[in-house]
């Protein structure tokens, strides 16, 4: 029997890799050996040897006996069923295999223990759709088309000739699984395989149906109708169960996840259920005080601003902001004032504003002829004089 690879060295990460390395390393190198996406011969014996690594470090006490002892203490505490309890691979897995969970992992491995892989599952699927974020805060009911595999109208799904029937495979007799024993240091291990004659069908088709080349499956481009609720958030999806890519006969077909992508708004910022807007107000609005209407995702509202308003000020308008999924309440809207200079400023408002800077102690005035007295006269003259 060969020797066994370090686990790290498998899934080519250091020695102290966080959980969320450990998953990502994982799910990039299945992504490649996947034995339904690779062509490589080697592909499932690494599949499984992957699989095998990330199992034992995802969990922290066969970890830190495999970091103690190595492959000894694992082999020597653990059969190599229990290595892989506790593990979701289906949920690791979702989206990019071919139908094969977790449970067709552990067959891979122990060929059932004695019991059916079953028919393969059809893929699931995912279609991104494209909404305003006042579509997020209504919701809505649209339509999408997605071209996905359907079960062959002509035939039925089960790939023969209308008025012909598929045989049951020889070879497996059915069963779709050739089954093999295998002496291991562990014992006796039954592992199961496809049957090569029939493609783990179970049934040999005579006459192909020409529509469909005897898959039993077509492609098409079906409508869907989705309802999108209120309060979706960026990057959520739908799950539409069984509306993925169909299944092999028997099979269960995949689902359909649909990703939901809000569209980034010219004015309001979203942070979870609230809004937060920022809105310009005048040097003499916010000294005095001032009624403003500002935007919302319903209309207009009207806000008091207090004299002597500072710029950053945030005025709250509850319930202005978007609805919570399930109907709990609806967020605020958080508006934040900014004191706008002016920039182009004419003679009389110049001014003013002078005027205003004297009062404010903030500029000293300057003298007439008329208001100088006597001393400062005399002071001018002499200054005269010296030059």
């Amino acid at each position: 029997m060969p020797e066994k690879k370090d686990y790290y060295e498998v899934l080519g990460v250091p020695k102290d890799s966080s959980e969320k390395d450990l998953k990502g390393a994982y799910r990039k190198l299945a992504m490649k050996y996947h034995p339904d996406r690779s062509d490589e011969p080697e592909a499932e014996e690494k599949f499984k040897e992957l699989s095998e690594a990330y199992a034992v470090l995802s969990d922290p006490e066969k970890r830190q006996k495999y970091d103690q002892f190595g492959h000894a203490g694992i082999n020597s505490q653990y059969s190599q069923e229990d290595l892989f309890k506790g593990v979701n691979f289906e949920d690791l897995l979702r989206g990019f295999g071919g139908g094969r969970g977790g449970e067709s992992i552990f067959d891979m491995f122990f060929g059932g223990g004695g019991r059916s892989r079953g028919p393969a599952r059809g893929r699931d699927l995912r279609y991104d759709v494209q909404i305003t974020l006042e579509r997020a805060a209504t919701g809505l009911e649209s339509t999408i088309e997605v071209p996905r595999t359907e079960s062959c109208p002509t035939c039925h799904g089960s790939g023969a000739k209308p008025g012909t029937s598929p045989t049951t495979c020889g070879n497996c007799r059915g069963t779709g699984q050739i089954t093999r024993a295998q002496n291991t240091p562990f014992g006796q291990m039954v592992t199961s395989s496809a049957c090569p004659k029939c493609g783990g069908r179970g049934q040999i088709i005579v006459a192909p149906c020409g529509d469909c080349a005897g898959s039993g499956r077509v492609r098409k481009n079906r409508k869907i109708n989705i309802k999108i609720p209120p309060g979706v958030e960026d990057g959520q999806h739908l799950k539409l169960r069984g509306q993925g890519d169909a299944a092999g006969p028997g099979g269960e077909s995949g689902d359909l996840y649909v990703g939901i992508n809000v569209l980034p708004h010219s004015m309001f910022q979203r942070v979870d259920s609230d809004l937060l807007l920022e809105t310009p107000i005048s040097f003499t609005q916010a000294a005095l005080g001032a009624e403003l209407e500002v935007p919302t995702l319903g209309g207009r509202a009207k806000i008091k601003v207090p004299a002597g308003t500072q710029t950053g000020t945030v005025f709250r308008l509850r319930g202005k902001g978007m609805p919570r999924l399930q109907g709990l309440g609806t967020g605020d809207l958080h508006v934040k004032v900014k004191i706008k200079t002016p920039s182009a400023l004419t003679e009389r408002q110049k001014q003013l504003l002078e005027a205003l800077a004297m009062e404010f102690g903030e500029k000293k005035k300057k003298q007439t002829e008329k208001e100088k007295s006597f001393i400062d006269k005399i002071v001018d003259e002499v200054k005269s004089a010296v030059q």
